[in-house]
């Protein structure tokens, strides 16, 4: 049976007003995510910069004398700093679905601060002026990123286990040159680590998107809630990631370091 002039023009204003919806829910949700990395970006900052410009840093980095003369050298208390952001992604990844709204939230601002703990050693290496530089480089590449991930039509997801195994390859690579100090090696894994948080910018933000495009549906407020803020984490890890590697790139060190 032939459907009516009059069904078909309500089934597609249906269909648009659908459309519409989604996309406008999309847009508040991807605006919540990015609210949420901007401000566990800010009190990252903070932290770091305080501690390396009161005396907290000599609870980080004690001053001892070497043959070259007085060094901030790590402390056990920078090693946890360095350590503990790990524990944090790891429990929010295998909690997001089963904490509570506030225990995610709570997990993300330590988390935040302890990367700001473990950020600190930046201050006493590379100059105040080239770490802005670098910052606003990053924010501009990210941003640029961010933006191609959420528009283009092309599907990143074919190039998620390449960029895994990028990650990964770093990562090993970085634990190797601990022990045997290469500096060719560390520049190659620098140029390597930026073009892989660079795709994995795009990338990520593409699959939250998808994500909530896909399961929308099932977007309660407070499965929202957790996901922006789980979400925000790793748009915020892939930042902080690119802006060490390039400033280990373009950085200018300090005399002293």
């Amino acid at each position: 049976m032939a459907l009516s002039p009059e069904y078909r023009t309500y089934s597609g204003a249906r269909v648009e007003q659908s459309a519409a919806v989604l996309d406008a829910g999309l847009r508040a949700y991807m605006l919540r995510v990015y609210n949420w990395m901007a401000s566990g970006l800010v009190l990252t900052g903070i932290v770091a910069y305080v501690i390396a410009n009161t005396n907290l840093i000599n609870a980080f980095y004690p001053l001892v004398e070497t043959p070259t003369g007085m060094r901030h050298v790590a402390g056990p208390l920078a090693w946890i700093a360095m350590i503990s952001p790990l524990a944090f992604v790891l429990v929010l990844s295998f909690g997001v679905n089963r904490l509570s709204t506030r225990a995610v939230q709570g997990l993300y601002w330590a988390f935040c601060v302890a990367m700001g703990a473990s950020l600190t050693n930046i201050f006493l290496i590379y100059s105040g002026q080239s770490i802005v530089r670098v910052f606003f480089i990053t924010a501009a590449t990210f941003g640029a990123m961010s933006l191609w991930g959420y528009t283009t039509r092309t599907d990143l997801t074919r190039f998620g286990s390449f960029l895994m195994m990028g990650l990964i390859g770093i990562i090993i690579a970085g634990l190797v040159n601990i022990f045997i100090g290469s500096a060719g090696l560390q520049f190659a894994i620098s140029i390597i680590g930026v073009l892989v948080f660079v795709g994995l910018t795009a990338y990520d933000t593409q699959r939250i998107k998808a994500d909530y495009v896909q399961y929308s549906y099932s977007y309660g407020s407070e499965v929202a809630a957790r996901r922006s803020v789980y979400d925000a984490l790793s748009l915020l890890l892939n930042f902080i990631n690119l802006f060490m590697l390039l400033l280990q790139l373009t950085g200018n060190r300090n005399s002293s370091s």
